[in-house]
């Protein structure tokens, strides 16, 4: 986790340090929709290849935002969340979601003409 000297000084530039790649966004995209397996996020997101995905996870935790649970069984399972600090995430990634939709009906409606 990087410490508050180590982050930018701008919040929206401390945002785009801690979620600011396409392959963070769509991993905290789904894991806001569910707790998930490894296969589960890397199937989830055509493209992904399992080192992006491993090292992507590994920043996310590090930087408390994904939170990582390992059971104690043969073969082992692990699952992945947002934590709590993750999920206050939920607002912004809900503003987006509504924004790509408004977006997108603009374009539509641009095309009509």
């Amino acid at each position: 986790m990087l410490t508050k000297n180590e982050l930018p000084a701008c919040p929206v530039a401390t945002m785009v340090e801690l979620i600011g790649n396409k392959w963070k966004l769509l991993i905290i995209r789904n894991l806001l929709a569910k707790t998930s397996r490894f296969g589960e996020l890397k199937n989830g997101i055509p493209g992904i290849s399992q080192k992006v995905l491993t090292d992507n996870l590994r920043s996310l935790e590090s930087d408390g935002l994904v939170a990582r649970t390992a059971y104690p069984e043969v073969p082992p399972r692990v699952e992945y969340s947002l934590s709590e600090l993750g999920n206050t995430l939920r607002p912004l990634f809900k503003s987006m979601e509504e924004w790509g939709n408004t977006y997108k009906d603009s374009l539509g409606a641009i095309s009509e003409f």
